[in-house]
């Protein structure tokens, strides 16, 4: 007899980027990023029984992922907001009073993504990028534990007191962060609290996991281990099929193509990753049982969507579960509706809460 596993975060994610359509790469005036659209989706997940809901960060796209959780704080009774926030946008201890803030709007309900991909107008290498984001990380971290800091690095020399205004424990929110390359793990393993992977095969899942838990341990640290995927979930097998297929019904390859190189990270190692993924798929884009690629040939970043009904599903799901994934970040399109779709069919039969 195996032991139970234990409960996952099991989060929704609200479309602030313009990634919302009925048809991949279809414009749909009702689908664009508003304050009204986004509130919709994430009142729809909160009602459906999410733990979290990922509020992401673009600049050509979309709406700005701070002030529209701030908005949206007052209607939120339960579920945590995943606030994305890209490194070297705001100065370090001005981001941190808002963070503080946005968590005492959300009576301590707050995560954070930590981004490091470049800024608009700026290109950075990897390996300064991601010194970067480090030195974030440690002095957000620093000031949301209400203490004061003392830092000397590359990017950042600070002496201060942390603000008055502090997150409801008194202590930084968890960080959650993602990243394929050297660079990239190096910084997780420094400094985060959740490694964020993107879709791939069981065996590369649990690969990484492994590197990167002998990456933490060598810091003193212990990571978990969170997993971002779209999902489509039908009564039967091959009705989501068909509603995988008919999502790419009336998708121009040439505008996928530029969806998928609009975004600022499109040259990063888990953006190719994903295409490897991809090319390496069968010819319906299945690349292992009930994983399939078709929907990254509209996206930048995670590019793949677990298909099938209800029980397959949740089979694939805990199949991440074993490996030791302990928070999944689930989206699907038009988003609103997939989410209700999955927290009708799937969500009641997962053991999940937010993470500690």
């Amino acid at each position: 007899m195996t032991d139970p596993l234990p409960p996952c975060e099991v989060a929704w994610f609200s479309a602030l980027c313009d990634d919302d359509y009925e048809y991949l790469g279809v414009p749909d005036p009702a689908l664009r990023s508003s304050f009204e659209h986004c509130r919709a989706i994430a009142l729809t997940a909160e009602a459906g029984g999410f733990d979290n809901l990922l509020l992401p960060s673009g600049y050509a796209l979309g709406i700005d992922t701070l002030a529209f959780g701030a908005a949206l704080a007052p209607s939120l009774k339960r579920m945590r907001l995943l606030a994305a926030t890209r490194c070297g946008e705001m100065w370090p201890p001005q981001l941190a009073r808002l963070l503080a803030t946005l968590d005492r709007l959300l009576e301590g309900r707050l995560t954070v993504n930590i981004i490091s991909s470049d800024l608009p107008g700026e290109t950075l290498a990897s390996a300064p990028r991601y010194a970067r984001t480090m030195e974030v990380m440690s002095i957000l971290r620093t000031l949301l534990n209400g203490e004061p800091v003392s830092h000397r690095g590359e990017f950042y020399n600070l002496e201060l007191a942390p603000p008055r205004v502090t997150t409801v424990s008194g202590r930084a929110p968890l960080f959650y962060f993602g990243g394929l390359s050297p660079d990239a793990r190096e910084a997780a393993a420094v400094g985060a609290d959740v490694y964020l992977m993107w879709p791939d095969r069981l065996e590369v899942v649990r690969d990484i996991i492994a590197d990167m838990s002998a990456r933490a341990a060598r810091h003193r640290r212990r990571l978990r281990f969170g997993y971002r995927v779209h999902v489509v979930v039908r009564e039967t097998e091959a009705m989501a099929r068909e509603a995988a297929d008919r999502l790419l019904s009336r998708l121009d390859d040439a505008e996928g193509r530029a969806i998928r190189e609009r975004s600022l990270d499109s040259g990063s190692v888990g953006v190719r990753r994903q295409a490897e993924l991809r090319a390496a798929a069968a010819g319906d884009g299945f690349v292992e049982d009930n994983l399939w690629t078709g929907i990254g040939r509209a996206r930048s970043g995670c590019g793949a969507a677990i298909v099938g009904d209800p029980d397959q599903v949740l089979v694939k799901l805990n199949a991440y579960r074993s490996l030791g994934i302990e928070a999944f970040i689930l989206s699907g399109y038009p988003h609103a509706a997939e989410a209700d779709l999955f927290a009708r069919h799937v969500l009641p039969r997962l053991d999940h809460g937010p993470l500690n």
